[in-house]
Parts: structure tokens; sequence; C-alpha cells
């Protein structure tokens, strides 16, 4: 390989070329990728909330979707800037804003996370304010996980559908004005929730296709090369004994500080 081999070389740039032809090819209507903002770059701006505490995957794994959408600008952003570590406190990711400094964005997302964090983003009265500001302008809201909690907290599912984390379920429909539905991900009007963790992924590429058009969706599907086949056929609670369940949770909870 010589010092003249670029990244786009190395990836193909027919195939790089391909994905961007795909976005401007889009219908109109909900396929706004690529329109340009005053004083904004083109296509969406994504805001993905971050509290201490947070699983991982939960914004990672949709960042790394929606962040491939052409003209597609993807900001962490925390009650204060600076690292948040997540449920485990081995990883920390950066927050480059604080919502003290977002009022505005296309696509607002709030993951999931352990008890600890979830209850403490859900009686955080500066986030929830924050999110029900977002939320007045935002083109879609979404959650991953017990992010779901947290809308529901902020009083935005009030009389909708949501999903959320399987062993969740039971508290989302008890304590608040919603009705739970198992599936990966769930769309009620402007608001997509999607199920525990990995369901973040599918929920993302559910969204990019509402952005951006199923051509550029499914070209960010197989520029991630998101083609799940797992080892074992044991992440669908529905299918799960009570002992698989309680091995589960007892793992999350011995992984959490």
């Amino acid at each position: 390989m010589t010092s003249s081999t670029t990244r786009r070389a190395l990836l193909g740039a027919t195939a790089a070329s391909a994905v961007l032809a795909a976005a401007g090819a889009a219908g109109a209507g909900t396929a706004a990728a690529g329109t340009a903002r005053a004083g904004q770059p083109a296509g969406p701006d994504i805001g993905v909330l971050l509290y201490d505490g947070f699983s991982l995957l939960d914004p990672t794994g949709p960042a790394e979707v929606l962040s491939r959408l052409p003209g597609a600008r993807v900001t962490m952003i925390a009650e204060r800037r600076g690292p948040v570590r997540t449920d485990t406190g081995d990883v920390a990711l950066l927050a480059e804003r604080s919502i003290h400094e977002v009022d505005r964005l296309d696509v607002l997302l709030v993951p999931g996370a352990g008890n600890r964090g979830t209850v403490a983003a859900m009686g955080n009265r500066a986030l929830l304010g924050w999110i029900r500001r977002i939320h007045r302008h935002s083109r879609w809201t979404t959650s991953v996980c017990t992010g779901s909690l947290v809308l529901a907290a902020a009083g935005l599912l009030d009389g909708r559908e949501a999903t959320t984390y399987w062993a969740s379920a039971d508290y989302l429909q008890s304590e608040f004005d919603v009705t739970y539905r198992p599936e990966r991900y769930v769309r009620s009007g402007r608001i997509v929730t999607a199920a525990g963790v990995s369901a973040g992924i599918d929920m993302a590429l559910y969204l990019a296709s509402l952005i951006a058009g199923d051509t550029v969706a499914k070209g960010v599907q197989l520029a991630v090369e998101y083609d799940p086949r797992p080892p074992f056929d044991a992440g669908d609670a529905a299918d799960a004994d009570a002992a698989l369940k309680e091995l589960a949770l007892r793992l999350l909870a011995e992984s959490q500080v």
C-alpha cells in the first residue's frame, strides 16, 4: 500500500459515491437529509443526551448509524460539558455541549441506564425540562432501553404506545399512562422508542429511513455491516425461562457501580 492510498480509495470510491447519490434521490416529505438550514450544515442535527450511569451501547449504537447519514451532525450533550461515565464506570463518553447550550434539535435521543442512572435522570428536573423544551420543536424524539422511562417521566409518553427494556415493562405501564408493546422499536407520532440496548441499532436504521429514505438506510446498514447472527438464540425475553432472566439481571447488577 502506497502513501497515496486514501481511506476513500480503500473503502471504494464508487460505493461511497453511490450512497451519497441515493441521498440526493430520496423523496421530499420526510426525506430531509441534505436540506440546508440557516447557520447549520446540511442534514439533520442530532443530539444524544448523556447522563451518569448510561449504558454504553444505548447512545453509541444509534450514533454510529445516524452519523453516517449524509450531512448529519451528531453531538453528545449532558447537563455539563465533559466526560460522562457509563453504568459500569469503566468507560466515559465526552459531552461536547451542555443542555444550556442547545435549544433546538432535529432529533433527540435519550439512552437508558442502570437503575441508579435511570432513577436519577427521572428525578432530574433540569434534564426533564430540557427534554420537554427540545421535544416541542424536534422532528423526532427517541429513546433506547430505559430511556423511555425518562421520556415518560418528562410527560412525553402520556396516552402513547412505547417499548422499553423487558424487565422495565411492568413498571412503565403501572407508573405511567403508557401501553407497552414488546417490539424492537415502536413509533407513536414523532416519538420512537426502542427496546433494550442493542435494539437501539434497529431503531436508528428505521429512523434513518424516515429521515433519508429506505435506500440510504439500507446503504448505511451495509456500510456498518449490520447483519447480526449471534451464536445463541437467547436475546428475546419472551422465550427466556425464569432462571435465564434471573441470571441476566444479576449479571447486569453485578457489572454496575
